[in-house]
């Protein structure tokens, strides 16, 4: 099969879940905002995929996330919003005009010089999406987009306007007043609104490190969960070859275990 009939098929089974007369139920009382959590969902799962390793499973997870795609596309096209194609048609155009050095005058590029390009190129998109009474300076940033996501979004929005630490020495050096600034404010009062306030400076401020590093706050958030979760699982085992438990055992004990496992 083809890739075009391949995707001939798939159009045509999603119309099929959508018949009104012979269609599934559950797919029938779906709407956009309904299918949200699942598209979320799919994405993580993708990730997941690539980020354990786990490439066997990623052709599949990858179709799982493609069916979300042509189920927005098979809902909009019932409302006489869009179809498939129309997605299709506008990604293609957005993909050449955000790489002429690509399919324009064909020059190559330093990585710092394609940056300064994408945000020149993102900030004529948003000039020219900029049709409302008043438009804001962040429209295209997703409201409900993870903080960790939408920080570093925030901040490379300024940054292209060099509103930015020149490296990322400025950037940790804010990091060590906003710990300090975070101390001053427990002291004071652990539950007052200024600690929470100061706590949501610290992590803002330590994404703008993790930017300047040129990593993913998210990634790396996942990373150390994976990696706290897997070490306590050892605490946990470490704990039981001495006869004790999670449940049992004082804080003591489990940091003494928590250190043994460090330093194997």
């Amino acid at each position: 099969m083809n890739d075009n009939t391949a995707l001939t098929q798939l159009l045509s089974i999603m119309k099929t879940l959508r018949d009104p007369k012979s269609g599934c139920p559950w797919d029938l009382k779906q709407d956009f905002k309904s299918i949200v959590p699942h598209t979320l969902e799919e994405a993580y799962e993708v990730a997941d995929c690539i980020e354990s390793g786990n490439l066997g499973e990623l052709k599949g997870e990858l179709g799982d996330l493609l069916f979300q795609i042509v189920f927005y596309a098979q809902l909009a096209q019932e409302q006489n919003l869009f179809d498939f194609n129309d997605v299709i048609e506008q990604l293609n155009t957005k993909l050449t005009r955000r790489h002429p050095h690509v399919f324009g005058d064909k020059k190559e590029l330093t990585d710092e010089q394609l940056s300064r390009q994408w945000q020149v190129i993102k900030a004529q998109e948003r000039s020219a999406r900029a049709q409302t009474k008043s438009p804001s300076f962040w429209q295209d940033i997703p409201a409900n987009m993870p903080s960790l996501s939408k920080a570093k979004k925030i901040q490379q929005r300024v940054a292209s306007l060099g509103f930015d630490w020149p490296t990322y020495h400025g950037a940790l050096d804010k990091v060590s007043e906003e710990v300090l600034e975070v101390k001053e404010a427990i002291e004071q009062d652990p539950l007052s609104d200024h600690t929470a306030e100061e706590l949501g400076d610290l992590l803002f401020a330590t994404v703008n490190v993790v930017r300047h590093v040129k990593r993913d706050p998210e990634q790396l958030l996942r990373s150390a969960n994976d990696k706290f979760s897997a070490r306590f699982e050892k605490v946990n085992a470490y704990l039981h070859v001495q006869g004790k438990s999670l449940d049992t055992a004082t804080f003591e004990e489990m940091d003494r275990a928590w250190d043994a496992i460090k330093k194997l």
